[in-house]
């Protein structure tokens, strides 16, 4: 394995990690403020950060017109649809049934991704994905298979699912234009002008009628830095080197890290099954990850270099 993709794998596992905490950090932000607001603070916090540092290194690129097109395109599957379902979602399911449907993301995005861009994966890779799917049903399902769950609930994180496909296919566009930073500073302030309004009519009053709450504050500070900046960050550099589908693989891993951290920080208890289930879903990520040398996949991992 060439140092090139050990870096991708690592940075797709630092999003991964990030983004997995941010279905606990979504929980206790909930304890006194609105999805919108949580989301809104979220994305000016992240959108400041990683314009100061873009800036500062000199990384802040100007889009072109056409390009912009593109970028508020990005922007309006993530972070708005996505956050949306995403958020609301959580309001009516568990971080842990959201967390298996997120997973579901790398099952339907190598058919989108194969429709735009005729990107080809082998037999090996789809039993890998499948093989790993199995794995995650072992650690968020109960002794009896069940998963009961608000359908209100599930349809609005299958939302953010499909906003997540969109969102990749965008930005395998534009990362091979544009650096890392400017694609998530642009992100995020796009997809603040897609919020305000929204916020302001339904969450503003309510916002303003809350008194402060240490807790809740803090957690969306560490969505902002963690899972809207850095997770970012690492994810788009996976992007670039190893794609889209072999990238989103790694989105099986969010419900097996979540399920550590509430073992963990909740005290949930981590049985056999669920051990199980993490040992599949590990061992259908790397058969995932096993590809042959074809002119094809050569030129596709060029293709998302920034020039």
């Amino acid at each position: 394995m060439k140092n090139k993709d050990l870096l991708a794998f690592g940075s797709a596992m630092g999003a991964m990690f990030f983004w997995s905490f941010s279905f606990v950090w979504f929980k206790i932000a909930f304890i006194a403020y609105n999805p919108l607001t949580v989301v809104i603070f979220r994305l000016a916090i992240a959108a400041i950060l990683i314009t100061i540092i873009a800036i500062s290194l000199k990384r802040l690129q100007k889009p072109t017109r056409k390009d912009l097109r593109l970028f508020i395109l990005m922007a309006f599957f993530e972070p708005f649809i996505y956050f949306l379902g995403e958020s609301y979602g959580l309001k009516y399911v568990s971080s842990t049934v959201a967390a298996v449907i997120v997973s579901t993301i790398p099952l339907f995005s190598p058919i989108i991704v194969w429709y735009f861009y005729k990107e080809k994966i082998s037999w090996m890779n789809i039993i890998g994905l499948l093989f790993s799917f199995v794995g995650v049903g072992f650690v968020v399902l109960n002794k009896s298979l069940q998963l009961n769950a608000s359908p209100l609930g599930v349809g609005l994180e299958f939302m953010a699912v499909f906003a997540a496909i969109g969102y990749t296919i965008v930005l395998k566009n534009l990362a091979a234009k544009y650096n890392t930073l400017t694609i998530i500073a642009y992100q995020n302030i796009i997809g603040i002008l897609f919020f305000l309004p929204i916020w302001l009519i339904v969450d503003f009053n309510t916002f303003i009628n809350t008194p402060f709450h240490a807790q809740a504050f803090r957690a969306i500070i560490l969505l902002a830095v963690f899972s809207s900046t850095l997770a970012f960050v690492f994810f788009t550099q996976s992007v670039r080197q190893i794609g889209i589908t072999r990238s989103n693989t790694f989105i099986n891993l969010i419900p097996v890290f979540v399920a550590i951290f509430s073992f963990y920080i909740l005290k949930e208890e981590l049985g056999l099954q669920k051990i199980i289930g993490i040992v599949i879903v590990v061992a259908g990520l790397f058969l995932a990850q096993i590809k042959s040398k074809s002119k094809n996949e050569k030129e596709e991992t060029v293709e998302v270099h920034r020039k």
